[in-house]
Parts: structure tokens; C-alpha cells; sequence
């Protein structure tokens, strides 16, 4: 189990010792990885896939779970999730069981596996990174990087303080979007790619995204006053933002962006600067979930 102590402003080191005991009451043998740092927990990560682990198991937020992720993706090991961060959109695409660490360890126990699509970024200065919810750049981006930094408030209403704050001054770019080699350029404020509906704490900015059907939504925001920005910004708490005349839908399963001096984030962590190359490897993951 892969432990980020300050995920959700501490609930990961308060309920990862609920998940270790609960999963050892059903039989599950459970060792316990914890690093100081992000590339401390990579590498305890990708050490533990390669000795054979069945299972790695997040406990902590989206950014444990990309973290897990990128050890696990391109092999066969199932990955875990202990949802206990500050937006975890991942787990809720899942239909995880939030902030109760019991009953999620109570999934991973149940053993009930479902196979989706993850999604996999190669930016411009080499970085690669898969990503299961969210992939966004241009003013979204810089509303994460500016969230990122804040200590105050904390979930949803942080990303909305850095969203007003960066509104005032953020200006639209000219995109290049090309969507499985159909290219337009166009100007605006941000867009989205969605392998899942939702990020930011229940944004569902790509609310037709599903985890399981072999492509990415794209959602794109056109340049548009800051007035229509603010009016239609609540919107993306129900995802019907994607019917109002500023916004642009399509979905494909190899998408290329590129936009002067922007950075892509994917599932809120940073992956690196444009262009970035984003293709879906359909069917490509194992997760534990649910029953029904």
C-alpha cells in the first residue's frame, strides 16, 4: 500500500492504519510503502511492481493514485484505491466509497475486478505520464498550479478562489487541437481532454467521458469575456457548461495539442509543456471496484 501522509491535509496517515488492519481482518496480506516525497513514492512504487506485487494500492488522493499509476501502467499489476484525499474524481468516477477507508479496503478484499482505459501523455520535453480522470491546459492549468500553492481554503472552494483570482489575469492563446487527424487552430481559454467525467472535486468539465469506452472527450473553451466566464463557469458542477455557445465538444482516441507557453496537467499534477501527444490504450487497466 502506497501512503501519501498529507493527502486531504492529513486523513491519508489518520485512515491508512483503518485500511492496513481492516484488509489484514479479511486475509490480505498487506506491506506498507511510505517516502518522504513524490519521487520517493514513485520509486518505492515502481520497486514493488517489479518484484511481482499482485496488487498496489493508493491511499491518499488523485495525485496518490497517479502517482501508483504510473508504476502500474503497461503491466499486469491490479491497482488499489484508498480514497482519502482532497477532490479523489478518480474514485468517484469509479464509484468508490469516499473518505471511509473501511469500506473501501472492503473493496479491495471483495476482490471484484473491472478492466478500463487509461490514457498516456507524451509532452514536449520528453516527460511521459499516463493519467485515468483528467488531462487540461491554458487557463485551467494555471488555476491547478495556482490551487497547487494554496493553503487556504481547502477542496472544491480552493480551486474556486484560484479560478476568480487567475481570471483577472489569464489571456486566451491560439490552439492547435488536431482530433485523430482532423487539425484546426483555434483561440480560447482552456480545454480538457477526459478519459473520466470530472476533476477538481466534482468538476465535471468532460461530463460524457466513461472510463471503459475506448475514447477521450475533449472539451474546449473558446475566448469569451470574463463576464460569460463567470456566469457560465457554476455550470461545470452538472457538466451542462458543454450546451452553452462558447463550448466545443469531440472525442477521439489520439488527441495533439499544442498552444504557446503552456503546460498540460493531468489528474492535478503537472506533467509538462506543449505540445503533448494523448492516446487512449483501451482496456489497458485493472482496478478493484464495487460490487453491485
Amino acid at each position: 500500500m502506497l501512503i501519501n501522509p498529507t493527502s486531504g491535509r492529513g486523513r491519508s496517515a489518520k485512515n491508512a492504519p483503518i485500511a492496513v488492519s481492516r484488509l489484514r481482518e479479511r486475509g490480505v496480506q498487506v506491506d506498507v510503502l511510505q517516502a518522504d516525497d513524490a519521487a520517493g513514492s514513485l520509486d518505492l512504487a515502481k520497486r514493488a511492481v517489479a518484484d511481482g506485487v499482485d496488487a498496489l494500492i493508493a491511499c491518499g488522493g488523485d495525485g496518490t493514485v497517479h502517482c501508483a499509476l504510473q508504476a502500474v501502467y503497461g503491466t499486469q499489476t491490479v491497482l488499489g484505491i484508498i480514497p482519502v484525499g482532497t477532490g479523489d474524481d478518480i474514485a468517484r468516477a469509479l464509484g468508490l466509497p469516499r473518505d471511509d477507508a473501511a469500506a473501501a479496503a472492503d473493496v479491495i478484499a471483495d476482490g471484484r475486478l473491472r478492466t478500463i482505459d487509461y490514457a498516456v501523455i507524451a509532452a514536449a520535453d520528453g516527460t511521459e505520464a499516463a493519467f485515468i480522470a483528467v488531462m487540461s491546459a491554458g487557463f485551467d492549468s494555471e488555476v491547478t498550479e495556482r490551487a497547487n500553492t494554496m493553503k487556504w481554503p481547502t477542496g472544491t472552494s480552493r480551486y474556486l478562489v484560484a479560478t476568480l483570482i487567475e481570471l483577472g489575469v489569464y489571456k486566451a492563446v491560439e490552439f492547435q487541437i488536431s482530433v485523430d487527424g482532423r487539425t484546426e487552430s483555434a483561440e480560447g481559454m482552456m480545454l480538457a481532454i477526459g478519459n473520466g467525467p470530472s476533476y477538481g472535486g466534482g468538476m465535471y468539465v468532460c461530463p460524457e467521458a466513461v472510463l471503459d469506452d475506448g475514447m477521450l472527450d475533449l472539451t474546449f473553451l473558446s475566448r469569451t469575456s470574463k463576464w460569460t466566464f463567470i456566469k457560465t463557469f457554476p455550470k461545470v458542477f452538472k457538466g451542462t457548461h458543454i450546451h452553452h455557445r462558447i463550448v466545443s465538444t469531440t472525442r477521439g482516441s489520439h488527441i495533439r495539442v499544442d498552444a504557446p507557453g503552456q503546460t498540460a496537467y493531468a489528474d492535478g499534477e503537472r506533467v509538462g509543456p506543449l505540445p503533448v501527444d494523448v492516446r487512449v490504450v483501451p482496456a489497458g487497466l485493472r482496478v478493484f471496484t464495487p460490487g453491485d
